[in-house]
């Protein structure tokens, strides 16, 4: 397989001595397809080969269809260059014949307490296009591996998959900075991908091992990284954090922002309004941003919440409610929060309208309060990595073969990640007791110390 630099070969067509006669035709026929590369001659001692004289002009009308000189099923088929006197034909496709960039309409944002919104249309380059898709793709194949991997009591405790929600992620980051922050509750696997931690660290973590992002002490909820504060496991709790760190970006005048995630389950929580009374008064650059996947663990969002108008319970703090199965759509209403939030106009508020596709948790086969024909009816309307590579297939701006190979090389980076997070060592007895305090003070909790001597009763 060339790599993606290389040119795809089409085809290779041989001409000597018998097919220099019909070599005129055969040109004008392939003249958009083709180059012609010239050898030099190997043997400057031999005899120069000297063409014969072209034949006149063929009758059109005997001339085969296009169809019968290139075959669009054979591009990408690589055969063995052929080296003769008269040279070599080479018909190729490369990565320029691809579309750079497109504008898509997307969808309308709802407002709440704001004149303008996000904008109707969105530009994406081919670049942008395709790593998106290799970040929800990897995402999905991740949170895949881990539904076999706990079924098979390898991952244990608990464990909240983000497969059907990739798109909010994705979009998300694409469109803040890495030296932005970032807070989110438990179901927060995607966001430790996003934020820059492997899928192999993210893995081992889950499987409770030492080479995991956390060292295998945090577990499915509670990973981290710089400028990610977490997997929070308190439903609500992470909201007020991710005010505090928006008040220490004010407080520093860094220009940075803080993007706090909830779920709609969390929505009615009294920490988070009271979150949002104190955001207002200081002004300060957050995004409080509500994943409405429809569902607060088996509880639909008509029956736990008199409005789900979520992008509204700000109040005073404006709203936008966001498709959040288009990455194109989360990407432009998130840029827009961010340059709300750093122009110094405070906090805002979005919510995207999201859906997960598993249950709350590993223990909840999510269908008891949901049919399967839901579930698929969103999975063939909306799914955010099917209408992305649907998009870019479209618009020629990606081949069918590409989308396949990255598929692949996702498919065996999760399983070798995998395999590690299985193979990896446990942390050892004598570390239970280390990171309780950032400096290692040697104070008694709950009875002993990092220096007591912890034997396994197991």
């Amino acid at each position: 397989m060339h790599p993606p630099s290389d040119c795809l070969a089409v085809f290779l067509l041989f001409i000597s001595d018998w097919s220099a006669p019909c070599f005129p035709q055969l040109l004008i026929d392939l003249s958009e397809y083709v180059s012609l590369v010239s050898l030099a001659a190997t043997d400057a001692t031999k005899t120069q080969w000297q063409p014969p004289k072209p034949p006149p002009p063929p009758d059109v009308s005997s001339r085969p269809p296009d169809t019968d000189l290139v075959n669009p099923q054979i591009q990408t088929e690589t055969y063995p260059q052929l080296e003769t006197p008269a040279g070599t034909v080479v018909a190729s496709r490369s990565y320029a014949d691809f579309t750079p960039r497109v504008t898509f309409d997307i969808k309308k944002c709802d407002l709440h307490g704001l004149e303008v919104g996000p904008p109707l249309k969105a530009e994406l380059t081919r670049a942008q296009g395709l790593e998106y898709y290799r970040t929800m793709q990897t995402v999905r194949r991740m949170e895949l591996k881990a539904d076999q991997l706990y079924k098979q009591k390898i991952i244990r405790g608990f464990c909240h998959l983000y497969d059907g929600q990739e798109a909010c992620a994705a979009g998300i980051e694409a469109a803040i900075n890495l030296s932005d922050h970032l807070i989110t509750a438990y179901r927060a696997h995607g966001y430790t991908f996003t934020r820059g931690v492997s899928v192999k660290e993210i893995m081992a973590e889950l499987t409770g091992r030492k080479g995991g992002v956390a060292k295998g002490k945090g577990g499915s909820m509670h990973m981290y990284a710089p400028h990610f504060y977490g997997g929070n496991g308190i439903v609500g709790a992470q909201v007020p954090l991710g005010a505090g760190v928006a008040l220490a970006c004010r407080y520093q005048g860094n220009d940075q922002i803080c993007v706090s995630l909830y779920g709609d389950g969390a929505a009615n929580q009294g920490q988070i309004f009271e979150t949002f009374n104190m955001a207002a008064l200081w002004k300060l650059p957050c995004i409080f941003v509500c994943e409405n996947n429809k569902y607060g663990m088996g509880t639909s969002v008509e029956r736990a919440s008199a409005s789900t108008d979520y992008y509204k319970r700000g109040d005073f703090i404006p709203g936008i409610r966001v498709d959040g199965m288009d990455v194109l759509c989360v990407r432009e209403a998130t840029k827009f929060a961010a340059d709300h939030c750093r122009s110094g106009k405070g906090p805002i508020l979005m919510e995207l309208q999201t859906y997960r596709y598993h249950g709350h948790s590993m223990s909840d086969p999510g269908v008891s309060y949901r049919t399967r024909e839901e579930i698929q009816e969103v999975r063939s309307r909306s799914d955010p990595i099917f209408m992305l590579k649907e998009r870019m297939l479209s618009n020629n701006m990606a081949s069918v073969d590409e989308f396949k190979e990255m598929d692949t090389a996702i498919r065996q980076e999760v399983e070798e990640a995998a395999q590690f997070a299985m193979s990896d060592l446990e942390p050892p007895l004598e570390d239970l007791c280390n990171h309780i305090f950032a400096n290692n003070p040697p104070l008694d909790v709950r009875g002993t110390n990092q220096w007591s001597t912890l034997k396994s009763i197991s």
